[in-house]
């Protein structure tokens, strides 16, 4: 073969002893040529494909079979183990007895047959064991028509795809054609493939759906987001690709979701290898965008692509969105948010809390924290390097915390395992159960300078652990899945289980605390700029009389659980009668707290408290948070496919100061590009224009914040 494709003569495609040159799967005999001029050869007769249509229209059959005709390109995407048709165009008549084809697939740098990553297709023999075969289902005078199918296990990403032929007129190669490149992807529809999920409802929504809602705020709180994933959006498959080859992944091991996955929780931080997204929770977004402005991932994942630098900043629910990158490779994927989700620094499955003799917080040592929420991934996959039972959904986290195996990553780690604290199955499951499971352990520093137990809150972790439901706006509550009913017996062993291979092992041996007073917290729903009341109450589940002293802090809190200092603070004696209760009141104004309001509006109660005729301590932390206005959309008019729709989106300014430098964050699916509108006066227009009709039933969605949704801080200042 010359190096421009042309055919070969026959005489060369065969040893002077008449053995095969053309490599394994054409295993055909060379005839021996045995020129005579007394006997003439017979013609050679040749087949030397010129052209290939792998029909790769959005709208044709291969696309609409393999569910992949929502992306955005002209190439054939198809799913693994799911067969797809092609069509070769010939200079001659096909012969089944003289002709032999093979279709060639490469991908990656160094493609390598042992591998997978080279792979050579016999027309009519499948290779046995691998999953891959071509079939011929029409032959004319200048075509032929295949019906490939490839392995369930195959590798996930973009092929060069070539044909080889032999015949008796010689060996032959197409050149490689880049407009003959082929994606292939997980198949979640397959049997045979490792994410495949057997519920076409759940596939409609955790694979094809291109938008969805992320939750956040506080379990007495909930606020929710709309989020456009954008999976099938222009350039994002390859944005998606990108970031498994700037991390370096081989390309034989991406045919692995658990691999892929657990790079993607790697890449989408930046931490280590200059991932998607710098995280930021500083409250100074300056040098780029707001965290909470962010509407959707097609801005980030384009931005990344087209510039190879992380893209600023990203808080969890950003990481989040994200990592429904999944979803473009054909992972079912979706963002799930837990209430009150702990973050354990010592491995100790505990949130430890250090007081001083006088029950004031010992911040030095109070490395752990409770996030008001924090978001992650569940993605839907086998796992047949853990023991039978542990498939299904697996958690996957992106947002940098801890180092698993010295990378900030987090997952895939079985939802199954963590409900039953198995805390050594891999990945980074200790972790994770802490976020869901743990108690909040209360240490008191003891006059000779050590610590004891004086309190354990056990209901304090892991609330309301929610996600979008399936085919509609609601939240649904996986909480189960994650976790048996707060207090029974199956929990309280899986606490245990797990605390015993932390660092603190020792914690649930010896119980000694107990307790006839316990107390509880309720706060308002108060909107920001108005008054915050708060009530602490008080139980004396005892035969006599209590005497409680009780001491009340109150900082700011950014989500994650951080608190800054103290602004608030008040002291109270409490009388409490047996089998009783009583409560206390504190109040706080606007001109109070909104010096002190950081991201999310949220602030940390701290309560201590000690009995006079037991000695019990009291013990407990509530955050809250300061909602803002609802953002109203109305739609001016009839909504028709391809027309130009008005939208009205109203914003009420509950201050009792005037915001300006208000910003809109836009995005949609099959809007051109996400879109951010400085409203300089109240009652503008904006008019998108779309590259292609859109579902009038979408308009409605885009760009909103439903119900509970934050200001864009820092777009909107005060003055």
């Amino acid at each position: 073969m010359s190096p421009h494709g042309t055919p070969i003569p026959h005489w060369e495609s065969c040893s002077p002893h008449g053995t095969p040159l053309f490599p394994s799967p054409f295993r055909a005999p060379c005839p021996t040529l045995i020129p005579s001029p007394r006997v003439p050869l017979p013609p050679l007769v040749g087949i030397w494909p010129f052209g290939m249509d792998l029909m790769g229209q959005r709208s044709g059959a291969n696309r609409r079979a393999h569910r992949t005709d929502e992306f955005e390109y002209d190439e054939l995407i198809v799913r693994r183990g799911q067969p797809f048709d092609i069509r070769l165009q010939l200079r001659q008549p096909y012969d089944p007895e003289l002709h032999r084809v093979c279709l060639e697939l490469l991908i990656g740098p160094t493609p390598q047959v042992s591998k997978a990553t080279h792979i050579l297709v016999p027309v009519g023999a499948p290779l046995p064991g691998l999953g891959w075969s071509a079939e011929v289902t029409d032959s004319t005078d200048d075509s032929l028509s295949l019906r490939v199918s490839t392995a369930p296990t195959a590798v996930i990403g973009k092929y060069r795809f070539s044909v080889k032929t032999r015949s008796p007129a010689g060996e032959y190669q197409m050149p490689f054609d880049p407009r003959n490149e082929i994606y292939i992807l997980f198949n979640p529809w397959c049997r045979e493939d490792a994410v495949y999920l057997p519920h076409d409802d759940w596939l409609e929504e955790y694979v094809l759906n291109e938008s969805g809602r992320i939750y956040y705020g506080t379990e007495s709180q909930i606020g929710e987001r709309t989020w456009n994933y954008g999976q099938f959006d222009k350039g994002i498959l390859d944005a998606c690709l990108y970031i498994l080859d700037r991390r370096g992944m081989p390309h034989s091991g991406r045919g692995d979701p658990i691999n892929v996955s657990r790079v993607v929780s790697a890449m989408v931080n930046s931490l280590d290898d200059n991932g998607v997204l710098v995280g930021n929770w500083t409250g100074d977004y300056s040098r780029g965008t707001n965290p909470s402005a962010w509407v959707g991932s097609v801005d980030i994942l384009r931005q990344y692509h087209r510039t190879g630098y992380p893209v600023l900043y990203g808080q969890c629910w950003v990481f989040a969105g994200v990592v429904t990158i999944l979803r473009c490779f054909g992972i079912a994927t979706r963002t799930v948010t837990n209430y009150n989700s702990a973050h354990d620094t010592d491995v100790s499955l505990t949130m430890d809390i250090y007081f001083d003799e006088n029950m004031k917080p010992l911040e030095r040592l109070n490395a752990d924290s409770v996030w008001n929420f924090h978001v992650w991934n569940d993605c839907w996959m086998t796992r047949p390097d853990l023991p039978s039972g542990y498939d299904g959904w697996q958690v996957v986290d992106a947002t940098p915390q801890e180092t698993s195996s010295g990378i900030f990553c987090c997952g895939p780690c079985s939802v199954e395992a963590i409900k039953n604290g198995l805390v050594y199955l891999k990945y980074d499951a200790p972790f994770i159960f802490a976020e869901v499971n743990s108690d909040n352990v209360y240490w008191q520093r003891q006059a000779d300078g050590t610590y004891k137990i004086v309190y354990v809150e056990e209901k304090a972790i892991g609330h309301l652990i929610s996600t979008k439901a399936v085919g509609s706006h609601e939240r649904h509550d996986v909480t189960d899945i994650y976790k048996h009913p707060e207090g029974s017996e199956a929990e309280r062993q899986a606490v245990e289980t797990a605390a015993r291979h932390g660092t603190k092992a020792h914690i649930y041996k010896n119980k000694e605390w107990g307790e006839d007073v316990s107390l509880s917290v309720e706060t308002s729903e108060a909107i920001t700029g108005q008054d915050v009341s708060i009530q602490v109450a008080l139980s004396n589940r005892g035969s006599s009389s209590r005497s409680v002293s009780l001491s009340l802090h109150l900082a700011p809190m950014f989500y994650t659980g951080v608190t800054g200092s103290i602004f608030k603070q008040e002291s109270r004696q409490v009388e409490i009668p047996p089998g009783g209760a009583q409560s206390v009141r504190m109040v706080v104004s606007y001109p109070e707290y909104q010096p002190h309001l950081v991201d999310q509006a949220a602030l940390m109660l701290s309560i201590s408290g000690k009995v006079a005729q037991t000695g019990q301590v009291l013990a407990k932390q509530h955050s809250f948070r300061l909602r803002t206005p609802d953002l109203t959309l109305t739609v001016l008019g009839p909504a028709v496919v391809g027309k130009e729709t008005q939208v009205q989106v109203v914003f009420k300014n509950p201050l009792p100061q005037t915001l300006t430098g208000a910003v809109f964050h836009m995005e949609g699916s099959g809007v051109s590009s996400p879109k951010a509108t400085n409203i300089g006066s109240p009652g503008f227009q904006h008019r998108p224009t779309p590259p292609q009709p859109l579902d009038p039933t979408i308009l409605p969605e885009l760009g909103r914040e439903p119900r509970s949704s934050g200001f864009h801080h820092p777009p909107c200042s005060n003055h």
